[in-house]
């Protein structure tokens, strides 16, 4: 059993990369997490030479879900206030203690700046970085000067900055992708038509978190005021999942670098079966640590080998096959719900659900709000029961299955 992998040429220890985030703010931090055991990093995003970043604070907002910590997670922070000489510092520094890992440079610059590209590439890779990525990603602050999202919002842009570093580039290329955007899909189909070696998806999304509706101040607040800021955690994994397959379909074999959401090992092996091959993480390290990176290669390795496979490749893409237009389902499917006694707590949440907004299937044979030790276990109509499936989700004790009834 081994994790190694193969990402655009390179070989990785294992899939797991620290995106460019606060978690790569320094070359010191990114020897950490190597020393942790990641895989690669992408370092922080370094601007063009002169160009003045400057942080507010606060710049964190964060949704969470009951006893779960960051489940979405809102940032307005820049790219890298660093400058590019420092930067060129630490990565030679890097690479001469950590020559086993990945280091990714990820690079910004103005949609029109040839120039500036392709001298950020230039000598970043001389000082030793395995590969360069450009963020054509980033939602907030960098667009209205022209870098960031609105980049890869118009493929022409893209096409443009792809051969600009391309042209000069001695090491494998990656573009990252803003989902921002109706159809990920074309800047990704115009970076590999101008010689990207792969693409990274997805930067985060656009949002406004929330409103302290007793000081009518956005989320999160500076001096009383906010701007729209990059979303990340595990709320935004669905939309990841999509357009990482969405890019997968489209262009099959093409090398994708998966982020957005990646907090254990579950959902680390769903991005590897939507086709990337490299899976960048983020939000989780800045809630659990370097040390979140364990469990998820325990993970990885253990579902490897209980399922036949010694590599991480070999389930690479294994689920686009199942990913279809609706018109190809079957409608002629229909399970049923089927409640296990044993374990339902009878809330009565099923009837309360199907009831109100499903099919009226689920019965009870009890006063709607009797003691519970007064209750009966709620009876499906198997007739009635369509298997929409709204109340397994609405089971706090997850004792409703969804399965094929076979008729009497």
């Amino acid at each position: 059993m081994g994790l190694a992998i193969e990402f655009c040429g390179i070989n990785f220890p294992n899939p797991f990369t620290l995106a460019s985030s606060p978690a790569t703010t320094t070359g010191e931090m990114i020897m950490r997490g190597f020393a942790a055991g990641w895989g690669g990093a992408v370092t922080k995003t370094i601007g063009p030479p002169g160009e003045h970043i400057a942080n507010v604070s606060p710049r964190f907002a964060a949704l969470h879900a009951g006893k779960k910590r960051m489940y979405g997670f809102e940032n307005i922070e820049l790219i890298s206030d660093r400058t590019l000489e420092i930067w060129l510092e630490e990565c030679r520094i890097i690479k001469d203690r950590y020559p086993d890992r990945v280091l990714i440079a990820s690079i910004m610059a103005a949609g029109d700046a040839q120039a500036d590209w392709q001298e950020l590439t230039s000598r970043l890779q001389d000082a030793g970085c395995d590969m360069i990525e450009c963020n054509l990603g980033c939602p907030h602050g960098m667009p209205e000067r022209g870098m960031g999202a609105v980049c890869s919002q118009n493929p022409e842009i893209t096409a443009n900055i792809t051969k600009w570093v391309t042209d000069v580039a001695k090491v494998p290329v990656i573009v990252k992708l803003s989902p921002n955007i109706t159809d990920i899909t074309l800047p990704a189909l115009s970076a590999r038509a101008r010689g990207a070696a792969g693409v990274s998806a997805i930067n985060t999304v656009n949002v406004l978190l929330g409103i302290d509706i007793e000081t009518f101040s956005p989320l999160p607040t500076v001096a009383g005021k906010t701007a729209y800021g990059g979303y990340s955690g595990p709320a935004v994994r669905p939309i990841a999942l999509k357009m990482i397959s969405d890019i997968a379909r489209k262009m099959p074999g093409f090398p994708l670098s998966a982020s957005g959401g990646i907090a254990g090992w579950q959902s680390a092996i769903e991005f590897l079966l939507v086709g990337a091959r490299n899976l960048q993480v983020c939000t989780a390290v800045m809630l659990h640590g370097f040390g979140v990176l364990k469990p998820m290669l325990r993970g990885l390795e253990n579902y490897l080998e209980r399922h036949g496979f010694t590599r991480p490749e070999q389930i690479v893409g294994l689920a686009l096959t199942k990913i279809v237009e609706h018109s190809r389902l079957d409608p002629s499917y229909r399970p049923k719900a089927l409640i296990d006694a044993i374990n339902c707590v009878r809330c009565d949440m099923c009837y309360v659900a199907c009831a109100d907004a499903a099919y009226q299937a689920i019965e009870i044979l009890h006063e709607r709000f009797a003691p519970v030790s007064e209750r009966r276990v709620p009876i499906v109509h198997l007739d009635r029961c369509t298997g929409c499936s709204l109340c397994a989700h609405v089971c706090p004790a997850d004792s409703i299955a969804i399965k094929e009834v076979k008729e009497s």
